[in-house]
């Protein structure tokens, strides 16, 4: 069993920063990919970013390309995302997730293993 807890969210004004944890517990954390995905109200879940489990590479949306960084840190057990820059359209419930694989993928179905999420707020 493996479980992932974020932490890190809340409301800022634009332009601000915030970074984002993800904790996992249980098994095999270092061999696992993970991602990040985001949902806003009435929308459906999207891609933000991901990294592969031995963080040699990572992958981001357009729209947050060149303003959030994700890393790992595999000796903690932890992934994280920092968001420079934050916009109003950034506003969402940002999930991580974890996969079995080794690489990435995009598509939130290829996640077995799923935080419960925290809320990011920007403010214009």
């Amino acid at each position: 069993q493996v479980q992932l807890v974020e932490s890190g969210g809340g409301l800022v004004q634009a332009g601000g920063s915030l970074r984002l944890s993800c904790t996992a517990s249980g098994r095999a954390f270092s061999g696992r990919a993970m991602g990040w995905f985001r949902q806003a109200p009435g929308k459906r879940r999207e891609f933000v970013s991901t990294i592969s489990s031995s963080g040699g590479s990572t992958n981001y949306a357009d729209s947050v390309k060149g303003r959030f960084t994700i890393s790992r840190d595999n000796t903690k057990n932890t992934a994280y995302l920092q968001m420079n820059g934050l916009k109003p359209e950034d506003t969402a419930v940002y999930y991580c997730a974890a996969r079995s694989a080794s690489s990435a993928t995009v598509m939130p179905e290829g996640y077995y293993y799923w935080g419960q999420g925290t809320q990011v707020t920007v403010s214009s």
